[in-house]
């Protein structure tokens, strides 16, 4: 697990994301992105002092992903940790993932795009319904869920213009990989407290680690 957060800021949803890494049972790698947007580095060391005491994390590491800085330490770390196995999969062979969680992934992926600095971590997507339709193509209803009223307003944005945008790009990145046509409705809902809901965490992929 590489969990990613940003410069010198730590807060409540960071927490939030360690309280729940804490139990996990795979390794956690920290990486802390844009360190070179900090101006004063003379903050940097006693913050991964901080961070590094927020758990027992596999390791610590400084990166800018824009510049390519450390990923390739972030790389190296995550080869030595991951165990050898058979190739199961032929190399064209895109994910092992269902396509459920893939259509959940692409929303939040355009959510964090679209809206990342107002909510990094208080949102999730469930996929309540993901069919074939009569048209050759796939029928897909997403839920997303936020902590707080207001960020529901955020998510939906002036008209629901932000979630259409958000549905628009989705849609376009579903089609592609799922290579048929894609009908994707959203919704947006509160629901505090999602992240304890096991469900929610599923949802997040963390099957194994809940077991």
């Amino acid at each position: 697990m590489i969990f990613v957060v940003e410069g010198t800021n730590w807060t409540a949803d960071d927490e939030m994301v360690v309280n729940k890494l804490r139990g996990l049972k795979s390794p956690v790698l920290l990486a802390i992105n844009k360190v070179d947007n900090v101006t004063d580095k003379s903050k940097l060391l006693p913050h991964i002092a901080f961070l590094s005491q927020q758990m027992n994390f596999l390791d610590v590491v400084p990166i800018s992903a824009e510049k390519g800085m450390n990923v390739d330490t972030i790389a190296a770390i995550a080869r030595k940790v991951l165990p050898e196995a058979e190739h199961h999969f032929p190399d064209d062979y895109i994910t092992d993932r269902s396509q459920r969680f893939m259509a959940s992934e692409i929303i939040r992926e355009k959510l964090m795009r679209f809206l990342g600095e107002e909510l990094p971590y208080s949102v999730t997507v469930e996929i309540e319904q993901f069919v074939p339709n009569a048209r050759g193509g796939y029928d897909v209803h997403g839920l997303i869920l936020v902590e707080r009223e207001g960020q529901k307003k955020m998510v939906i944005g002036n008209k629901g213009s932000k979630i259409k945008t958000i549905g628009i790009e989705a849609r376009q990145d579903m089609e592609q990989m799922f290579e048929a046509k894609v009908h994707l409705e959203l919704w947006v809902k509160v629901k505090s407290g999602w992240a304890d809901d096991e469900r929610a965490l599923r949802s997040l992929g963390y099957t194994d680690d809940l077991k």
